[in-house]
């Protein structure tokens, strides 16, 4: 079928130009937007008579499939692709809370985070890099670092925990390699360059447009996938592309051309139209935090998922990724170490962002976690790449205990590395498994390759 173009000629001497208004600027702009709603109606009505084509089809009046099929093609192929159309899913999404996952790029040294007390081979080993007198009493004859002080309530409220001797035998000492594995849930090859949370998504079944998000520049791996995660620096940032004059021209041409049109794209437009609108709504004026709230540094990445989550966008998955943890040197464990600063610096964003929700912190559920441990002993001043490292767990659900997992002690190192008492994947699996209500079958087909085996986290 040919495709008939529709030509809409301006002059800026024309005289119904010249009465549209007195700034010819002005004239001008609202001529174009008259031109699009026009072409948009025209366009419109060739695909209803696709669409009466098509019904022909079906009721047997001597049109074919095909013939319906090559004259929509084009249009249909275009909408599929449209930012706006990428972004949308069911706008009804059921309550289910979120599960966010901070991601330390560098490999966090975890025994900087927490450690056995007065333990005898960390005395010898790493003498320099112990936890300080000032830091906080965790059960199982832990200890955590005092930089986690602004977490201290969550604590004492059985809401904050930490799982020692995390890893997977598939991890290397390469940062990418390790990264990459983390957040794939797997090897590439096992699992087809999917993000971990991405599968995830599909057990949670349908939501808004921003169920997945990553809070960032460019999306992780582990929100790669097909469930169209979106990645924002800011939730302003979610808006039709153009500029800003034409943009709400444009929204009304766009819900003008698809509705009343009898095709899933209809719905689709919609929805992500919805989406933009939830997005305009929050961003429509600056955001305030709750009272005695503030986000400084990291923070300021947990104030958009806060944004979000109060504004009511159904969040269900969302990542923050936070960089310098790969500290060969000058690692500073103890009060005003570079360490224990990037540790303060995440612990204060936590207890602002769970502060800030309020009540609706009973929903949401952080997981922090790395791409690897560190080696057990200092290098004079720092450590180097390693393995078991240490998975922490803020939720508003209460969790088993403020020391999770399995902890054999160091008598035995592997290689000089905190051996694996706890696959990092079961841990992400349990994590997730506690915060949606999950089978452990649904729960298995997020990670290709590897048997789930489910954890005791929560209460």
């Amino acid at each position: 079928m040919e495709k008939t173009v529709y030509s809409y000629p301006l002059h800026p001497e024309c005289p119904d130009l010249r009465r549209l208004a007195d700034d010819p600027a002005e004239a001008l702009l609202r001529a174009e937007a008259d031109i699009v709603a026009a072409e948009n109606a025209a366009e419109a009505d060739r695909y209803r008579r696709l669409e009466e084509l098509e019904e022909a089809q079906q009721d047997g009046r001597g049109v074919t499939r095909r013939t319906f099929v090559a004259g929509a093609a084009v249009t249909a192929t275009a909408l599929a692709t449209a930012p706006f159309v990428t972004t949308s899913a069911s706008f009804a999404a059921t309550k289910t809370g979120t599960l966010i996952h901070v991601f330390l790029y560098g490999g966090l040294d975890g025994l900087s985070l927490v450690a056995p007390t007065a333990d005898p081979i960390l005395g010898k080993v790493r003498p320099d890099l112990l936890l300080g007198n000032d830091s906080l009493a965790l059960g199982r004859g832990f200890k955590l670092t005092s930089a986690f002080a602004p977490l201290e309530k969550w604590l004492k409220a059985g809401q904050l925990g930490f799982i020692p001797a995390v890893s997977d035998p598939r991890l290397s000492r390469s940062h990418f390699q390790a990264a990459d594995a983390c957040n794939l849930g797997g090897l590439p090859g096992e699992t087809g360059g999917r993000g971990w949370l991405d599968s995830l998504v599909d057990a949670l079944g349908k939501g808004t447009a921003f169920r997945s998000v990553g809070i960032g520049s460019t999306l992780p791996r582990s929100l790669v996938g097909v469930n169209g995660a979106l990645a924002l620096n800011s939730v302003g940032e979610l808006r039709l592309n153009g500029d800003e004059k034409f943009r709400a021209a444009t929204e009304k041409a766009i819900r003008g051309l698809f509705t009343g049109i009898n095709h899933p794209v209809e719905e689709a437009v919609i929805e992500g139209m919805g989406a933009l609108a939830t997005a305009q709504r929050l961003a429509a004026k600056p955001y305030q935090p709750a009272a005695g709230v503030r986000y400084e540094g990291v923070g300021y990445a947990f104030q958009q998922l806060a944004q979000l989550i109060k504004g009511g966008a159904n969040v269900r998955v969302a990542t923050v990724g936070m960089g310098g943890y790969d500290t060969h040197e000058n690692q500073g464990t103890q009060d005003g170490g570079n360490l224990w600063r990037k540790l303060k610096e995440l612990a204060t964003a936590m207890a602002a962002f769970f502060t800030d929700l309020g009540d609706r912190a009973a929903d949401v559920t952080v997981m922090v976690s790395s791409e690897f441990g560190r080696r057990v002993a200092s290098n004079s001043g720092g450590t180097d790449h390693g393995h078991g490292g240490v998975v922490t767990v803020l939720s508003g659900r209460k969790l088993a205990g403020s020391l999770l997992g399995t902890w054999n002690g160091l008598n035995e190192l592997d290689s000089g590395d905190v051996p694996e008492y706890n696959n990092m994947f079961n841990v992400y699996g349990s994590v997730a498994q506690g915060r949606f209500g999950l089978t452990t079958a649904e729960v298995d087909k997020v990670f290709p390759r590897q048997k789930y085996v489910p954890m005791k986290l929560y209460a």
